[in-house]
């Protein structure tokens, strides 16, 4: 029983990063041109947060503790209001490859933290399995062709940091919310305080969006990031969250560059090579290291 539950919430992080690893470039393909970053970001949030209040109504009734409030909030400005308003603007700002560069750099954030805050042990290898998860994404990323930090891309570049940075202290504050309440609980809790947040920031964007100048296609890309990669991804995460550590969560980080060069070869895009082979290998090798129960036994791999 409790195997099936942890199969089943790796599963749903992976599915999770799939969304994730496809939106780098969908979301760059629609803006500035179609959507403003904080205009499109508060579209995320109009959409995701009246499906969970939906998705609510079929779950027993929870009652949020006073307690907790603070926590909800946190979770909320992290992990919803500034970890999407500054991927957005940074992608707006640098390109893929870059923000793919740096967000590397999540889970040994998210290491540091679990460590101090909610006592996650570190051991040798879960430190080997982060190095080689990202051998893994950076031998994807850099295979891909000239790797370019222009001084125009700074702007950016510091953004989608700060994004990764926001998202490692989300996964930390969350977990005990997701262990105590139902996943869509906390999810119709945390969007809500982002809605709260990004409403006034994004208001005038979306207002002045030329929504009839959006062609057909481009459409189904904005819906992708709005269901797929906002809602579908974010409720897959909290139940992957709920029944493993919050390292494990973030080193399925390094699957994402791995997932979209997957998903260009599917599509004609790109072709299987041996360094795509090599990356995934040391991916998912990572991932088992860092996952693995430590020989204490504990029970949240």
């Amino acid at each position: 029983m409790f195997k099936d539950k942890i199969v089943k919430a790796h599963l749903s992080i992976i599915g999770a990063n799939i969304f994730f690893g496809i939106n780098y470039a969908v979301a760059k393909g629609i803006m500035p041109n179609y959507l403003k970053p904080n205009g499109f970001t508060l579209l995320r949030i109009l959409l995701a947060f009246p499906l969970y209040f939906l998705l609510s109504n079929f779950i027993k009734k929870e009652k949020i503790q006073r307690k907790d409030y603070l926590r909800f909030i946190a979770a909320g400005l992290l992990g919803v209001a500034l970890n999407q308003f500054l991927f957005l603007n940074g992608l707006n700002f640098t390109s893929p490859i870059d923000s793919s560069i740096i967000v590397t750099i999540n889970p040994i954030l998210v290491m540091i933290m679990a460590s101090m805050v909610i006592r996650e042990k570190i051991t040798f290898s879960r430190v080997f399995g982060l190095i080689l998860g990202a051998s893994g994404a950076l031998l994807v990323i850099l295979n891909r062709g000239v790797i370019s930090f222009r001084s125009e891309h700074f702007l950016g570049n510091v953004m989608i940091f700060m994004s990764t940075l926001s998202y490692a202290g989300y996964l930390i504050v969350a977990k005990p919310l997701m262990q105590k309440y139902d996943p869509i609980t906390v999810m119709k809790g945390v969007f809500f305080v982002g809605l709260l947040v990004v409403a006034p920031l994004g208001f005038v964007e979306l207002l002045n969006t030329s929504w009839y100048t959006i062609p057909a296609s481009m459409w189904g890309s904005i819906l992708f990031v709005l269901l797929g990669s906002t809602f579908l991804a974010y409720l897959l995460m909290s139940w992957g969250l709920r029944n493993v550590r919050a390292t494990t969560v973030s080193i399925y980080n390094y699957s994402q560059p791995v997932i979209a060069s997957l998903v260009a070869v599917l599509v004609g895009q790109d072709i299987v090579d041996v360094p795509k082979i090599i990356a995934v290998i040391f991916v998912f090798v990572g991932v088992y290291l860092v996952s693995r129960p430590s020989l204490k036994g504990n029970l949240s791999s």
